[in-house]
């Protein structure tokens, strides 16, 4: 039911440094230290994308505040392009 289950073909950095205590053939040292610096690039690739994340994040708020300012502004600029109403005498004795 639900089809043939497997185990990943992966390894934790924890791992790969329980298996280089382990393993002791040189070549075995070798692929284990490629694989310990893939883990650290991986580390870094990661941390560099959560800054730039959040860099991201923070130009995008500040957009936002910018996008409603430039709105306010044209709105004034096209009450300011609108003619005004002429202004209309009362003809008689009240003020109606």
């Amino acid at each position: 039911m639900g089809g043939t289950r497997k185990l990943p073909n992966a390894f934790t950095e924890q791992g790969v440094a329980m298996l280089s205590s382990v393993l002791n053939s040189k070549r075995a040292i070798l692929v284990n230290i490629q694989i310990m610096r893939t883990f650290t690039k991986l580390r870094e690739m990661i941390s560099t994308h959560k800054e730039l994340a959040q860099k991201f994040a923070k130009l995008e708020r500040r957009l936002e505040n910018h996008d409603q300012h430039i709105h306010s502004l044209f709105e004034a600029i096209r009450q300011l392009m609108s003619p005004p109403e002429p202004r209309r005498r009362h003809i008689g004795f009240g003020k109606n």
